[in-house]
């Protein structure tokens, strides 16, 4: 499955260039006018990301959050900077279908394990940021500036019990770059945990990239940048990987 993603600063479309805020590409495109072409072309779940509130929840764009959700009638996720139950709720309550969790799912696996089972396995989505070292799949928190000091599958670990459905895992080194995606990391985590969802995130230049991805094992891949910079459409990205 394609998803179409879009990043938010100030109502505006950004990307990041490896999660760095001091290294911005603004896009001078509407966001409702850029989800709902990507809509229109047949996406069927769409990905956003406040960055706003992933910096200072308190800043979180809820607002135009609800108007852009409202305005759609495809399904939506939406992450940044979920640090309480109370913002997954504001979330919720802005019409998302499904929550990312990145850096508390890591620093409190047992808090977020609770909300799992309390909201249900579609309601949330792990964002997963990795280093890939000597190996090791080690996980990045607070904006990737911080190595948690916890291996990717540890965390798996502790999350399976708990019903985890869907896991969103971006490679860290790739993010931003038009590289092409870690392919070989979405085999390894489809082959070891084949009943979780995995969407992969960061790198995807082209079609080929899509389709070395279509068969990674991988059930989605985000892409952002590349839709951005017009290297291909929603509608090419879905012939080469249709929605199921």
């Amino acid at each position: 499955m394609i998803i179409p993603a879009i990043d938010l600063i100030d109502g505006q479309v950004v990307r990041l260039y490896q999660g760095d805020y001091q290294q911005k590409t603004q896009f001078a495109l509407d966001p409702l006018t850029q989800l709902l072409s990507y809509q229109e072309q047949g996406a069927q779940w769409l990905h956003l990301v406040d960055l706003d509130g992933a910096k200072q929840p308190l800043a979180r764009q809820t607002q135009l959050l609800t108007q852009l959700i409202t305005a759609l009638d495809c399904q939506v996720q939406v992450g940044g900077g979920v640090r309480s139950e109370q913002d997954l709720q504001t979330l919720l309550e802005c019409g998302s279908d499904r929550v990312v969790i990145g850096s508390l799912a890591v620093k409190q696996p047992q808090l977020v394990g609770q909300w799992l089972e309390r909201y249900g396995q579609d309601a949330i989505c792990l964002a997963l940021d990795i280093n890939i070292i000597n190996g090791v799949k080690s996980l990045a928190v607070s904006g990737w500036q911080q190595d948690a000091g916890v291996a990717l599958e540890s965390l798996m670990d502790q999350f399976l019990s708990r019903g985890l459905k869907h896991a969103l895992v971006t490679d860290i080194s790739r993010d931003g770059t038009l590289k092409g995606p870690n392919v070989d990391l979405y085999q390894q985590l489809s082959q070891a945990y084949p009943h979780v969802c995995w969407q992969g995130s960061g790198g995807v230049a082209s079609l080929d990239d899509i389709k070395a991805m279509r068969d990674s094992g991988a059930s989605g891949i985000i892409v952002g940048k590349a839709l951005l910079e017009q290297r291909f459409n929603v509608k090419e990205a879905i012939q080469c990987w249709p929605n199921v």
